[in-house]
């Protein structure tokens, strides 16, 4: 799965597309969350994830937002500050390189 890392996004987004694909049905989840997006404001439904493993970290039980994502994003979701909180994050322009620990 292809996330971006997105400072300024409060929760962790993963695609509709992607969830149905590893076993969950977002249409079944009761909980709904107000979004604000570039496009305006949707309600997207909250799915409670078991595990994401990225960027050398392993998160258990992490809700996540279930939005559709454009098509020419080239993404399946964004990594957000719930996934970032309690970490340390360190970008390196000069260098490229990234890390979170």
């Amino acid at each position: 799965m292809r996330c971006a890392l997105d400072t300024g996004a409060t929760r962790t987004m993963i695609s509709v597309a992607m969830l149905v694909t590893v076993g969950f049905d977002p249409s079944l989840e009761p909980e709904r969350v107000q979004v604000t997006t570039g496009s305006g404001v949707e309600f997207s439904p909250l799915v409670m994830v078991r595990r994401i493993i990225a960027l050398g970290q392993n998160l258990l039980d992490l809700p996540v937002l279930a939005h559709t994502l454009p098509p020419t994003a080239g993404i399946d979701g964004l990594l957000g500050l719930d996934f970032l909180r309690e970490r340390l994050l360190e970008i390196n322009f000069r260098q490229g390189l990234l890390s979170l620990s």
